[in-house]
């Protein structure tokens, strides 16, 4: 097997770019520990030679030489000795060759493991560079199996030419969002982990950072930095309020997320499931950005706080059940964007 067997290696190097010595290194110590298990005795004693010059892989046991031999399994007399080497004296070692077949056994079976084990190492190495270089990043995914007991969906994902699993958990799906096997969807890469079965990519539908990716793929002025995301607030399925600013004087950030007759906004819904997307302008001043945030209900006037991280917004009677929203949905995402605690009070208690 020899000269086949270093071929081998060298296309592996080649192909699935894992070092020569680090495979040499590796069937090494698996030849040993497969020879020491099956001869204990000779443990200590044996030695493996590959040799990449001559294709040769050599397999031999260092046996004393001694004038009475006690362990015959690492000592043999002058006589025996001088089979291997003529001029081998008592306190010498030679080197006595393991037997072919036996050695040939022991070196095919480790050679294929380290080999085998060596590849999807490698393989697992590549899948994870891949998927960990998408950290953050929207990757699609084919549902591959629902399970009916938990709801959790089990996807393969892609990212160039890599593929993967991946697991979409109940509660990153969107809600009441129904998908069935063979749906293609878009997921957003929490995060990416290293396991003893390969990379665990972490996706989910809920996280604000699906909206946010989406936007950045639909509008051109977010894309090129001319629009800022400064902040999402997300419920998802039901609603998401985005704050959005312009670098250009001259450039709407909001009408720039709209698009024309509502086309950017409206595929990005559709891509949620139809969950709504409220885009108010960001402000540097306090009042301005919560006043914007409590949108589509007016407000009068907003009175900060001393401690900077609460405030009460004065809307108008008829008005105070819109900002509220309905279960305080529209305060809470409002409270979430700004990071302020928000204290809404009607006008005829200004």
């Amino acid at each position: 097997m020899n000269a086949e067997f270093f071929s081998a290696i060298e296309d592996i190097e080649k192909e699935k770019g894992i070092p020569r010595e680090y495979m040499y290194e590796k069937i090494n110590q698996a030849m040993l520990a497969a020879f020491r298990k099956d001869y204990p005795d000779a443990a200590e004693n044996v030695v493996v030679d590959l040799d990449e010059e001559k294709k040769k892989i050599d397999m031999y046991i260092l046996t004393d030489v001694v004038e009475e031999v006690e362990n015959p399994a690492v000592q043999m007399t002058v006589e025996q000795a001088h089979v291997y080497n003529k001029r081998a004296k008592v306190g010498e070692q030679v080197r006595v060759p393991v037997d072919t077949k036996e050695f040939g056994r022991i070196a095919a079976q480790a050679a294929k493991q380290v080999i085998i084990q060596g590849i999807r190492e490698a393989e697992r190495g590549i899948i994870y560079d891949e998927f960990t270089s998408k950290e953050h990043e929207i990757l699609t995914g084919v549902v591959s199996r629902i399970d009916p007991r938990t709801g959790s969906i089990s996807m393969k994902i892609s990212s160039n030419a890599e593929f993967t699993d991946a697991v979409l958990s109940p509660n990153e799906q969107i809600r009441d969002e129904e998908l069935h096997e063979g749906d293609r969807i878009r997921v957003f890469v929490v995060e990416v982990r290293k396991s003893t079965r390969g990379p665990q990519v972490l996706i989910s539908r809920t996280h604000p950072g699906l909206v946010k990716r989406l936007f950045e793929l639909e509008v051109p002025e977010i894309a090129d930095g001319t629009v800022e995301i400064k902040s999402i607030a997300r419920e998802a399925g039901s609603r998401t309020k985005m704050a959005v600013w312009s670098t250009a004087s001259d450039v709407d950030p909001i009408g720039a997320c709209v698009g024309p007759r509502g086309g950017r906004v409206a595929s990005i819904v559709d891509e949620l499931g139809g969950e709504k997307i409220d885009i108010i302008k960001y402000s540097e001043e306090p009042d301005e950005y919560i006043a914007a945030a409590l949108s589509p209900a007016e407000v009068l006037q907003v009175n900060l706080e001393e401690d900077g991280k609460s405030c009460r917004a004065v809307v108008p009677d008829s008005q105070l059940s819109l900002a509220i929203g309905k279960e305080g949905q529209n305060a809470r995402l409002a409270a979430k964007l700004t990071g302020y605690k928000i204290d809404i009070k009607p006008e005829s208690e200004g």
